[in-house]
């Protein structure tokens, strides 16, 4: 049980080891996100009374970085490990399907949780923003962060090319990410979208995680940290029965 330790201490490495990429790369992203929405609609839009637009855009950014990246850092390292044939190494150690799990899914919650501390450090500088409930903050990171976290341990286990890991990202991923109110509040949709917008998990970790900022959000925290918890438990539970059954990792 303690071999997780050592594939952790790998996958933490793997990705610090090129962190102008993985670290330094999505935070400039978040901040040109910043500055080109925050210029152009800092004027037009108005989201709550007592926060401006460019302080409201802040806390999405930072989740959607946080997110973006766990996914990214499980999917990418298996998808990777399968193609260049190095995952039989792992296959070799006395490591259960808890151990592969808890690596894996714990190196992507420091990866996203270092990109999203990244992005609110710069962002920090353009606008004022406080931390009314800071415990709600650290709460949605982590849950989110896990979450999308055992999401990617699902499709780097499903994929067999690049191919279909890009597929999953650019289909599943980016448009549930960018449809969850990063750049907007639900509230200005119309009702159709709006409703729509509430089947999607995303937008619950968004606004739970911008509640701990403000005080204020679209729906009540308590309902956001229900819906993640479950949608946590559910895609843990998927992931660990593929690594249990070896899910195409073992022919």
């Amino acid at each position: 049980m303690m071999g997780w330790r050592a594939l952790f201490y790998k996958e933490v490495l793997r990705f610090w080891k090129v962190s102008f990429q993985t670290v330094a790369a999505p935070v400039m992203t978040s901040l040109l996100y910043l500055l080109i929405f925050g210029h152009v609609m800092a004027d037009r839009v108005k989201v709550y009374d007592t926060v401006s637009y460019t302080s409201f855009l802040v806390p999405g950014l930072v989740m959607m970085s946080v997110l973006q990246n766990a996914f990214a850092n499980s999917s990418s390292s298996l998808i990777q490990s399968k193609i260049m044939g190095n995952l039989v190494f792992i296959l070799l150690a006395p490591l259960n399907h808890w151990s592969w799990f808890i690596a894996y899914v714990g190196s992507s919650v420091v990866r996203g949780l270092a990109v999203g501390s990244g992005v609110l450090i710069v962002t920090i500088f353009f606008t004022e923003l406080t931390a009314v409930a800071p415990i709600w903050i650290i709460v949605f990171a982590v849950l989110g962060a896990t979450m999308l976290g055992a999401l990617g341990l699902i499709a780097g286990l499903w994929s067999e090319k690049f191919d279909q890991m890009a597929a999953f990202q650019n289909f599943v991923i980016m448009p549930m990410t960018f449809l969850s109110g990063v750049f907007y509040s639900i509230h200005s949709l119309p009702v159709f979208w709006q409703t729509v917008s509430h089947l999607n998990p995303f937008f619950y970790m968004i606004d739970g995680f911008r509640y701990g900022f403000f005080g204020v959000s679209d729906v009540s925290p308590w309902l956001s940290l229900g819906i993640v918890g479950s949608a946590l438990v559910v895609v843990s539970f998927i992931g660990l029965s593929m690594l249990k059954s070896g899910y195409k990792i073992r022919g």
